[in-house]
């Protein structure tokens, strides 16, 4: 039986950022779709794909920053961890945060990230 990757949706609409984030977590072991708007991630996840863990900054283009989009996902997929991440904001700024969540402040190392993903995710698998 294959061994399963952690399937992790990034929602970043800086391309640079987004690129580096999935280049990095793709080369760790982890499944990535990485998509620039909250619209294109509920899409996603309503197409019944495999997702373990939300990654998503606050600050997105269009209607749905990523607040919204966290409650929004929570609403369609409780069990999915969230992990949110702005240059802008702190976390008490986001207040609330939906359970079951953690804020990482821009700029991070992606290698963190793998740590924070790796733990919120263990228990899982």
């Amino acid at each position: 039986m294959a061994e399963r990757h952690t399937s992790v949706l990034v929602v970043e609409d800086e391309p640079l950022i987004s690129n580096l984030i999935a280049e990095v977590l793709s080369e760790r072991g982890f499944a990535v779709h990485a998509v620039a708007a909250g619209e294109e991630a509920l899409s996603y996840l309503e197409s019944g794909a495999d997702v373990d863990v939300l990654f998503t900054d606050i600050n997105l283009v269009g209607p749905m920053d990523g607040s919204l989009l966290a409650r929004q996902v929570r609403e369609r997929r409780p069990e999915i961890p969230v992990i949110y991440c702005s240059g802008y904001y702190s976390s008490a700024a986001v207040t609330p945060l939906v359970p079951r969540s953690l804020f990482l402040k821009k700029p991070y190392d992606p290698v963190d990230l793998c740590r924070l993903l790796t733990r919120l995710t263990e228990a899982v698998h």
